[in-house]
C-alpha cells in the first residue's frame, strides 16, 4: 500500500476530501455571514438556524410536494431567503446603526426560537434525504475512490463562492452595495433604493446559508441541531479571514477545512480545536484577520 509521510495514501486523501467538504460548508456559511456583516453591520448568529432551514426546506419539498433535489437547490434558497427578507423588514432593520452586540443578542434569540420550533415539530433524531441518482456511486481516481456526491458539493460550493465574490467585487451592483454601506444618503440621492438593496442583501446572505443546507441534507441527517456545530466554527472562520472580507471568508473556509482534515490524520485529538487555535494565533499576530482591514 502506498504510504505518504507514514500514512496510507487512501486514509490521507480520504481525510483531505472530508476536509474539503467541511471547508465547502465553512466557506458558504462564512461567505453569507461576511456579506451580512460587511454590508449591513449585523452579526447574524441565526445563520446556523437558517442553514438548517435550507435542509428542512429541501426535505419538505420532497416529502410534501414531490419536488426533488435539483429544483430544491434553487427553490429552498429562495424560500428561506424570503423568510430572511421578512426577518429583515420586521426586526433586523431596527438594529442598523446600533452597537453590534444588539444584533448578536437578537439573532442568537432568533436562532433559539427557530431551532426550538423545528425540534418541537420534528424531534431531534433527524430524517434521511437521499442522494440524487445522478450523483450516487463513486469515481476511482487511482489513489482513492471519491464519492460522486461529495465531489459535487466541493465543486458547487466553489462555483457559488467565486460567483458571489465576482458580483460583489467586480460589478456595478457590487459597487453600489459597497457605496451604500459607506454613505447611504449620497447613494439614495442618485436614485438607488437603499432600503430595498439592504433587504435584498440580507436575503441573499440567508439564501447562501440555505443553499449550503440543501447541499448538506444528503450527507447529514436533516435535524434541527445540524447548524449548531457549524455556526461556532464558521464564526471562527470569519474572524480569521477578517470580518466582512468576502474573499477572506472563501479562502479561509476551504483552507481551514483542509487543516482540520490533516489534523484528523496526524493528531486526531486536536481536530476539534485546531480551528480555534488558529484563530487565537491569527488574532495575536493580526487582530483584523488575514484579509481584514484595521479599523
Amino acid at each position: 500500500m502506498m504510504m505518504i509521510l507514514g500514512v496510507p495514501a487512501p486514509l490521507l486523501f480520504g481525510q483531505l476530501l472530508l476536509g474539503l467538504i467541511n471547508g465547502a460548508f465553512y466557506a458558504l456559511l462564512s461567505l453569507g455571514l461576511a456579506i451580512i456583516f460587511g454590508l449591513l453591520g449585523i452579526i447574524n448568529f441565526a445563520h446556523g438556524a437558517l442553514f438548517m432551514m435550507g435542509a428542512f426546506a429541501a426535505w419538505m419539498l420532497l416529502n410534501y410536494f414531490g419536488i426533488g433535489y435539483w429544483p430544491a437547490l434553487i427553490l429552498a434558497p429562495i424560500l428561506v431567503g424570503a423568510f430572511g427578507l421578512l426577518l429583515e423588514r420586521t426586526v433586523i432593520r431596527r438594529l442598523y446603526g446600533l452597537d453590534h452586540l444588539y444584533g448578536l443578542l437578537l439573532t442568537f434569540g432568533l436562532a433559539l426560537v427557530i431551532e426550538g420550533l423545528f425540534r418541537n415539530e420534528y424531534g431531534s433524531s433527524g430524517m434521511p434525504y437521499q442522494i440524487p441518482p445522478q450523483l450516487q456511486g463513486a469515481t476511482n481516481l487511482g489513489f482513492m475512490f471519491m464519492p460522486n456526491y461529495r465531489g459535487w458539493v466541493v465543486f458547487a460550493a466553489l462555483v457559488v463562492c467565486l460567483a458571489t465574490w465576482l458580483i460583489i467585487d467586480k460589478t456595478p451592483l457590487g459597487a453600489r452595495l459597497r457605496a451604500a454601506t459607506e454613505n447611504a444618503p449620497l447613494v439614495q440621492a442618485f436614485g438607488v433604493n437603499v432600503p430595498r438593496m439592504v433587504s435584498l442583501t440580507y436575503a441573499a446572505g440567508v439564501g447562501l446559508a440555505a443553499f449550503a443546507g440543501v447541499l448538506a441534507a444528503p450527507i447529514d441527517s436533516v435535524n434541527p441541531n445540524m447548524g449548531s456545530y457549524f455556526i461556532n466554527v464558521v464564526f471562527a472562520v470569519v474572524v480569521i479571514g477578517g470580518m466582512g472580507s468576502i474573499l477572506g471568508s472563501i479562502i479561509t473556509g476551504f483552507g481551514l477545512g483542509i487543516v482540520e482534515g490533516l489534523t484528523k490524520v496526524f493528531y486526531p485529538q486536536a481536530s476539534a480545536t485546531v480551528v480555534f487555535l488558529v484563530m487565537v494565533i491569527v488574532l495575536l499576530v493580526r487582530p483584523a484577520g488575514l484579509f481584514g482591514k484595521a479599523a
